[in-house]
């Protein structure tokens, strides 16, 4: 007979509940059952016999592909639901007419891009380490930049004993008060540029990003979300080629 069974996190990110690395966060976290027994990480199930719930709900396939761009506002967390009832992005994007989550994160004080979908296996493709993805930011920060402190932004900071890759950082702008800033980066860690810049003595006043691997934010306002166009999804699919070839 043949065996039907895939990974849980494969199915849950099929599913569109969440990225697979989101999916294996709610496993662990004891939140995935397979039919009514707490899962485990490595766990497989038949998606077409066995049923899965999550946080007691339980998952239903879904057969349409959904890929839009958000304007995430500052004041939003990039969750699908939030412990502390904070402002979710997913409250935005309730009219999209299926549930979508975010690929990859934007932290609750910044703005700007953000990609949503339903495809698990393209989510991942595209926040998988192998696919170095540029990520553009403009980035407001407190008074003057030396030359000193954008070398050192652009060789690599030290974080959690980590270096950072290398990245672009030039000035789009200066003022009396405050510099602007444009990095370019091919990685995602944690509040990476306020680190970075916290790092260098930077005080970050705004946070923006307006790019991911060429498909740009424009004049969507905040708020506001819409489908991404044929252009833009085959930029994007290009990556999520290249990155299931590495693999």
């Amino acid at each position: 007979m043949k065996d039907n069974k895939i990974r849980l996190q494969k199915h849950l990110s099929e599913c569109g509940v969440a990225s697979r690395r989101k999916a294996e966060e709610l496993i662990e976290q004891g939140k995935v059952r397979v039919n009514g027994r707490v899962a485990s990480l490595g766990d497989k199930v038949d998606p077409k016999r066995d049923k899965v719930t999550v946080s007691g709900k339980t998952v239903i396939a879904q057969t349409q592909k959904v890929y839009i761009m958000l304007h995430k506002p500052r004041g939003f967390v990039t969750t699908m639901k939030d412990e502390m009832d904070r402002k979710c992005v997913t409250d935005l994007v309730k009219d999209v007419g299926v549930k979508v989550f975010p690929v990859g994160r934007l932290d609750r004080n910044s703005e700007g891009l953000l990609i949503m979908t339903n495809d698990g296996g393209f989510a991942n493709d595209l926040t998988h380490p192998s696919a170095h993805v540029n990520k553009t930011y403009r980035v407001t920060v407190k008074g003057d930049v030396t030359d000193e402190k954008l070398l050192k932004l652009q060789d690599g900071i030290l974080l959690d004993g980590v270096k950072t890759l290398p990245c672009d950082v030039f000035v789009a702008e200066r003022k009396a008060d405050r510099t602007v800033l444009i990095f370019i980066i091919q990685e995602g860690r944690n509040r990476q540029i306020r680190r970075m810049c916290e790092a260098v003595q930077l005080e970050v006043l705004r946070l923006k990003r307006t790019e991911i691997a060429g498909v740009k934010l424009g004049m969507l306002p905040q708020g506001k979300w819409r489908p991404l166009n044929e252009k833009e999804m085959r930029r994007l699919t290009n990556i999520s080629s290249n990155t299931k070839e590495v693999e």
